[in-house]
């Protein structure tokens, strides 16, 4: 039977198992053998890390022809207001590629929020925004170019979900396994 673990990866893990300079990995966190993410999420982003040791399913996760939809809260330099993240909803060039539109929109921060270790770096006379972006691709750093090319730097970003998969009810550094075929409860956890 396939296995389907999901991480609340923290703040400066890198999304691979083999070492790695002087950064944890996802090893120091999820002591189960077989498994690999299925996607990436950047060492400086926080959130969802799915893990399975089945290739089918780790295709259909991350393969953007079956548009899952991947949630994610993001705090940003400065106060866009709604009109400003129209570029981001109707798809935007940057450098290399044309992204294809994200549902945006703004957003208090999120009441389940944890504080980041190292604590994001305010400048004082700059305010911050969250917004509530998602996606149906997921390129390299995708979120932290759109945001940047709009005008609004990303500070903090947390992946929330990817498609019916959510962090809810699991700390950083914590993960649990559910049935692959399923959102439902734990059937093991790491606690």
């Amino acid at each position: 039977m396939p296995r389907l673990l999901l991480l609340n990866k923290p703040y400066g893990v890198i999304c691979q198992f083999s070492p790695s300079g002087d950064h944890r990995t996802l090893k120091d966190f999820v002591p189960v053998s077989g498994v690999y993410p299925a996607g990436r999420l950047d060492t400086d982003s926080e959130g969802l890390v799915l893990l399975t040791d089945d290739g089918a399913l780790q295709h259909r996760i991350t393969d953007p022809r079956h548009k899952l939809p991947k949630s994610y809260f993001v705090e940003v330099e400065g106060t866009p207001d709604d009109a400003a993240l129209a570029p981001l909803r109707a798809g935007m060039q940057l450098s290399d590629y044309k992204a294809r539109p994200v549902e945006a929109s703004l957003c208090p921060p999120p009441d389940w929020l944890w504080p980041r270790t190292p604590p994001v770096r305010i400048r004082r006379h700059i305010p911050t925004t969250w917004l509530r972006l998602v996606l149906r691709e997921g390129r390299n750093r995708q979120v932290r170019r759109m945001t940047a090319a709009a005008g609004f730097p990303t500070l903090r970003l947390i992946r929330h979900a990817i498609g019916p998969w959510t962090i809810e009810g699991l700390p950083p550094g914590e993960w649990h396994e559910i049935p692959p075929e399923s959102p439902g409860k734990p059937i093991k956890n790491n606690t």
